[in-house]
Parts: structure tokens; C-alpha cells; sequence
């Protein structure tokens, strides 16, 4: 997780994220298509599964 943000109760765990990348890693971690950080992302959906919040609500730390 970034540093320039506080952490979200919604956010992955490294041990959770251990056991889910793998699954979620089509490409590498550093190709040139990807804007944002994978777990980042992840991290945007839990929080709008986890809150039940519309998406359009997510708060604007997390990537688009």
C-alpha cells in the first residue's frame, strides 16, 4: 500500500494478498499498460463490496 494514503479497514492484508495475486496476475506487476497498482485496485473493490457504497462514492485515494 502507498504510503500518501491511510489505510481503509477494507484493505488487504499482505497475507491476503499473498493468497489472492496469483489469481488476479495476468500480466506482471510492472507492464507498461498498467496505470495502477494491482492491490490498489483490489483494495477499491472490497472497499465498495465491503461499504455497499455506489462506486461513483469511493473516495478519491483509491485509483479510478
Amino acid at each position: 500500500m502507498p504510503s500518501s494514503r491511510q489505510a481503509y479497514p477494507s484493505d488487504v492484508s499482505d497475507d491476503e494478498w499473498a493468497l489472492v495475486a496469483p489469481y488476479l496476475t495476468l500480466l506482471r506487476e510492472d507492464a507498461g499498460q498498467r496505470e495502477s497498482s494491482l492491490r490498489e485496485a483490489f483494495n477499491g473493490l472490497r472497499y465498495v463490496v465491503k461499504t455497499g457504497a455506489p462506486w461513483r462514492w469511493m473516495p478519491h485515494d483509491l485509483p479510478p
